[in-house]
Order: structure tokens, then C-alpha cells, then sequence
């Protein structure tokens, strides 16, 4: 991923306010973020744990989604799911369901699209083998080649942002 300043993440986000953009709390380690291993800047607000945040680039432009956890019922330790985007296995609390508003007046009218995606959105460090599930499962076999499942990685969260642009 090509690297994204302080100042364009803020500008980036399309379903929230310029306020809430601002206020936003950063990834930490912002500064030393490993921007050739990520496929898009993912990550939990750790001042509000309930919140997660995605910047991606689409043509051109970054693309900043805000994110809310589902406030479901906790899904079992010993169930497994996998994820929508990087498609790794990972424990019942590994996966998550995020919720995001869609752009515009569509959003200002309470739609919104879900995603059960990694719960500490590091999909790209996953897919890389960068990074391990909580339980130091193996990621699936696959025939792709890393190249293809870091496309597939890109495609996926961009039919979601795709989603959440349409009003």
C-alpha cells in the first residue's frame, strides 16, 4: 500500500463526520507503520474499542471507512469462522462483524452494510504470513500464489467500500 499522512487519513473518511474524522485516535505506531506489507491501513480505536477504521487506496485517493462492532452475542472460543476479506480461519472471537454506515444520505438515514472480517483488522499481515490467529492456526492451503490472494484480499474490501459508497 502506498503510504497515507496523518492529515489524508483524516480527509479520507466518506461515512462520518469532518468532526469525527478529527477526533479519531490513530493506529499506534503510526509512524513506523509497515506500508509494504499492507494491502490497506486497518485498525482498532483504542480509546473506543467498539470502533474500527479502514484507508484504502481507490483510484487514486485514499478512501477512509468508519467502522462499529456488532453488538451481538459473543460467538464461541471453540467455533471457527473465517474471514470475508483475507479469507483466514481464525476463532469465533477472532472474526467479527463490522458495521458501516453508508456514504452520504443513505447513511444519514441509518442504512448501513456489515462485514465479518479479522477483529484486529490485519488481514494483509495475515495473508503475508506476517502474522499469526490467536490459536496459531495455519492459514488455509491454497493454489493461489501470494500475489493473487493479496489481490483477492484488495477486491474484497473493495466490494465492500464499493457497497458502502453506494447510496
Amino acid at each position: 500500500m502506498k503510504s497515507v499522512s496523518e492529515n489524508e487519513i483524516r480527509a479520507s473518511f466518506v461515512n462520518c463526520s469532518k468532526g469525527e474524522a478529527r477526533r479519531l485516535t490513530l493506529p499506534a505506531g503510526f509512524a513506523d507503520t509497515p506500508w509494504d506489507d499492507l494491502d490497506f491501513l486497518g485498525w482498532r480505536d483504542p480509546k473506543a474499542p467498539e470502533r474500527g477504521y479502514v484507508v484504502t487506496w481507490r483510484d487514486g485517493e485514499p478512501v477512509g471507512i468508519a467502522l462499529r462492532a456488532s453488538t451481538g452475542a459473543r460467538k464461541s472460543l471453540l467455533k471457527s469462522s473465517i474471514c470475508s476479506v483475507c479469507v483466514t480461519p481464525q476463532s469465533g472471537s477472532g472474526i467479527t462483524l463490522l458495521v458501516a454506515p453508508k456514504a452520504g444520505a443513505a447513511g444519514r438515514q441509518g442504512n448501513s452494510v456489515g462485514l465479518y472480517i479479522c477483529a484486529d483488522l490485519a488481514c494483509s499481515l495475515y495473508v503475508r504470513g506476517k502474522k499469526t490467529t490467536a490459536q496459531a492456526r495455519p492459514r488455509l492451503e491454497e493454489s493461489l500464489t501470494p500475489e493473487e490472494q493479496n489481490a483477492r484480499t484488495v477486491r474484497n474490501l473493495h466490494g465492500f467500500v464499493d457497497q458502502v459508497l453506494a447510496g
